[in-house]
């Protein structure tokens, strides 16, 4: 049985709703539109029209348009991926119209004003400036503009200095006829709510936006080799990044390259890295894994900082990590151990629960199907330790993989 309600609306909009005896609602609009699908010098398009998106419309002034949902409590913010736009907002269950209203104000009849388009790309310069002298930040866009050389994916989110300031209205005019296909849209609620009643408010408000269809090409990167690369910046610590390519988000080895990935340097003290490199030897402060997988590709990234001496010592015993997961299976109880850890942390975050409602409306968006939480742990109990070893020499490849140093000038 499933703990969701799906409508679609004639125009292709889709209504997601998970019911939720809370008195606070959570509710977010994601577009199938992100920074991959930028026009070559058009860099950082998408971000600038998501921070447009809170400025003038139609209708409303910019304090206005703050104003609507904040004076009741409310919480409203949006974010940009490579892949998605998302706005969304958590209320009183009593203000879920006031949302409504604003998503379809904002996201269908903003007006994009030239004094508006110049405050706010001096606020986007500043969050580049601001982002550049993070280091730790930093290092991970340019590793993957490594990864996907010459790719959209491969660019920042944030576009650069000379991008931002060369886009203009028709741009944006341009990338949202493009790229906001209807069809590619859902609006999703997590609530105390009937359905039905959810749906005629969304009929009311979104039932009116004429239909896209746009359709637009997301071409797949081409191969790369790997390599590594040292850049010289004028900081105190050395940053590390690794890793490779890694497998989409509708591939079989997802499921076992996410529990690999929690157990060699995922959440909490006691993964591999941390233990083999923080605990045992003192070396850095921080050190992690990730796993992010897209329509058509994934990013597998292992992030370090440490003192500059102690760079190289910390870069071996990462490898050791990688070597141990490439010629050893992992036994019968480690392997039920790294299950139920995995298992228990996805139980806690779904505590989280704008964080669950997003990531629903992603998957209906992506696989036109969302998985209740026992398919996901079904699929997670489903990996074998022969699946583990043969995905960690798959991924986990040293000829594969891009290495990237910042190192403090000498």
């Amino acid at each position: 049985m499933t703990d969701h309600q799906i409508h679609t609306l004639p125009n292709g909009i889709r209504i997601l709703f998970k019911h939720s005896p809370s008195p606070i609602t959570h509710c977010c609009f994601v577009l199938n539109a992100g920074s991959r699908d930028e026009t070559p010098n058009k860099e950082g398009l998408a971000h600038f029209i998501e921070h447009l998106l809170f400025k003038e419309t139609e209708r409303r002034s910019t304090n206005q348009i703050l104003n609507r949902l904040e004076l009741v409590g409310a919480d409203l913010n949006a974010y940009t991926t490579k892949e998605y736009t998302c706005i969304h907002a958590s209320l009183l269950r009593q203000h879920l119209e006031r949302a409504v209203d604003l998503f379809e104000d904002i996201l269908f009849h903003s007006t994009f004003p030239e004094e508006e388009m110049e405050k706010e790309r001096g606020v986007i310069l500043d969050e580049i400036s601001s982002y550049l002298d993070q280091p730790e930040e930093a290092i991970q866009d340019d590793f993957e503009a490594l990864l996907f050389k010459g790719h959209t994916i491969g660019n920042n989110i944030l576009g650069t200095p000379e991008s931002v300031a060369a886009i203009n209205g028709q741009d944006i005019k341009q990338f949202m006829l493009a790229n906001n296909n209807t069809h590619q849209m859902v609006f999703a609620v997590y609530g105390d709510y009937d359905f039905k009643k959810l749906v005629t408010l969304c009929e009311k408000y979104f039932g009116g936006v004429p239909e896209n269809t746009s359709q637009k090409q997301r071409i797949a990167p081409s191969p790369i080799t790997g390599g590594q690369y040292v850049i010289q910046k004028p900081i105190s610590q050395t940053h590390c990044v690794l890793g490779s390519r890694a497998y989409p988000s509708a591939h079989p080895n997802k499921y076992g390259l996410l529990l690999l990935n929690n157990l060699l340097g995922g959440m909490g003290m006691s993964n591999r890295l941390n233990l083999e490199i923080r605990e045992k030897y003192g070396i850095a402060y921080t050190i992690e894994s990730n796993y992010t997988s897209l329509t058509d590709t994934g990013i597998f990234s292992i992030y370090f900082g440490t003192d500059a001496e102690k760079a190289e010592k910390a870069l071996k015993l990462v490898h050791k990590e990688l070597k141990k997961l490439r010629d050893n299976t992992i036994g019968t109880i480690q392997l039920k151990q790294a299950k139920e850890k995995f298992i228990g942390q996805i139980a806690l975050a779904e505590e989280s629960r704008m964080s669950l409602i997003i990531s629903m409306a992603k998957s209906l968006l992506d696989f036109n199907h969302i998985d209740s939480l026992e398919d996901i742990f079904a699929k997670i109990n489903a990996v074998t330790a022969q699946q583990l070893l043969e995905i960690s020499n798959e991924i986990f490849d040293n000829d594969g993989m891009i290495t990237l140093l910042f190192e403090p000038k000498q």
